[in-house]
């Protein structure tokens, strides 16, 4: 396993960071302890949840990824082995009414009810990365395109929310605390704030970014360089798209998009295109197509870690494998003959 460090924080973490989302949904509590159990072997120190965890979300399974973790820190005694990442919403009221009587916005009620109660299913004392799940404000996120500037008055600025994370680290129940599906204006923002001594520095951004959604590369690319915040790296397969499972209009039993049709971030036309274009040079490379797009995402310099999920034993192990293989510079060069043939399909 290779390991980097983790912004200014002094903390290093794996370079594959396990992925959670699937325990309690996909994965049954044993399936995810499995997991970890090999993850960790592996030399995985680095775990990321979230609160509104299993997905999709729903009001039965909410916390409930939280809770399976924390079953095991109880169980194996490991706590100070493992890095561990959580997540508070942003905004949600439209489509997840049941958390929190309806309100979720960053500020300081809701987000140190939300930190106490991941602490209590995560059987921890201290969340290592505390991460804001998605801006509170309008702004483009989850594929959205076009911005167009619409001022919401009842979202929480960032300067009142770095200023409750402030506080969360000050107590200790925090170490250090990062961003999610964040844009470079509310990146800096984080940053500028920071510098100015309202709180904490943001120790990384963790945002989508595989073959099919370089789009990261326009601009937070050079935030992560030049402000020591790296990305942690969600989505890497593209819902497993990138795996190539699902070409020729494929539906594997209980894969992601066979039970879950309506996730289609990854699926138009233009993105099966190059999606074959992948797994066809992959295959002439002597490569799994899994294994050559997660190496991709890993080689890149502003890349703190990769986020890899897996809903079984055999394709953690696959993802976990892709540690070990280097892209020469001419493969990593046919991948961009692709990537300018097909930009950013799926953004």
């Amino acid at each position: 396993m290779k390991y980097n460090q983790l912004g200014k924080t002094g903390l290093r973490v794996s370079s594959l960071c396990l992925g959670t989302m699937t325990f309690g949904e996909q994965n049954t509590e044993q399936e995810g302890h499995d997991q970890l159990d090999r993850a960790l072997d592996y030399g995985v120190n680095f775990i990321d949840t979230a609160e509104m965890y299993s997905i999709p979300p729903r009001a039965e399974t909410f916390g409930q990824t939280e809770c399976i973790i924390g079953r095991w820190f109880q169980q194996r005694k490991n706590r100070d082995r493992v890095i561990l990442a959580t997540k508070v919403i942003g905004k949600a009221d439209d489509f997840m009414p049941y958390v929190r009587g309806g309100c979720t916005r960053l500020n300081k009620r809701n987000i140190e009810l939300a930190l106490n109660d991941s602490l209590q299913r995560l059987n921890t004392d201290v969340i290592d990365l505390y991460q804001i799940h998605w801006p509170d404000r309008n702004t483009n996120f989850f594929g959205r395109l076009e911005y167009q500037h619409q001022p919401d008055e009842s979202a929480a600025s960032i300067e009142e929310t770095l200023s409750v994370l402030n506080e969360l680290v000050g107590s200790g129940k925090v170490r250090a605390i990062g961003v999610s599906n964040e844009t470079a204006w509310g990146a800096m923002e984080y940053i500028q704030l920071s510098q100015g001594g309202v709180g904490p520095r943001i120790a990384s951004i963790q945002n989508p970014y595989n073959l099919l959604n370089r789009s990261y590369e326009v601009a937070l690319a050079e935030v992560s360089h030049q402000e020591t915040v790296g990305l942690l790296a969600y989505s890497p397969l593209a819902f497993g798209v990138l795996s190539g499972k699902y070409l020729h209009n494929q539906q594997p039993k209980n894969a992601r998009l066979s039970l879950f049709p309506s996730y289609q971030r990854y699926s138009n036309a233009v993105a099966v295109k190059a999606t074959a274009a992948y797994v066809n040079l992959a295959k002439e490379a002597g490569l799994t197509a899994t294994q050559m797009a997660l190496a991709f995402v890993s080689s890149r310099s502003f890349v703190t870690a990769t986020i890899i999920g897996a809903t079984s034993l055999e394709q953690l192990q696959q993802n976990l494998d892709s540690i070990a293989v280097d892209l020469s510079v001419d493969l990593i060069a046919a991948i961009d003959a692709i990537h300018r043939k097909w930009p950013n399909p799926c953004p």
